[in-house]
């Protein structure tokens, strides 16, 4: 599983950090931190945290079992 947040997108609205606070936290008031590649165990709190995010910063390869969880695709495919 591999995660990656477009900071330039992110708006700092929080929401990934209260549903998957394992793997989200804010440093600050505007600074988003996490893991880039978080445990198997929390693909179903990843997923909601990624459906949550206002601004669609959020992609998340390998949460839905099926590829990313949502974001634009890579331009190779992956």
């Amino acid at each position: 599983m591999r995660l990656v947040v477009d900071l330039n997108k992110c708006q700092g609205y929080a929401q990934c950090a209260f549903l998957a606070p394992d793997v989200f936290a804010m440093h600050g008031e505007e600074s988003l931190v996490y893991d880039p590649q978080p445990d198997q165990e929390q693909r179903e709190r990843l997923a909601r945290a990624v459906a949550a995010c206002p601004v669609q910063a959020i992609t998340a390869d390998g949460v839905d079992g099926h590829g990313a969880a949502r974001g634009p695709e890579a331009p190779d495919g992956r």
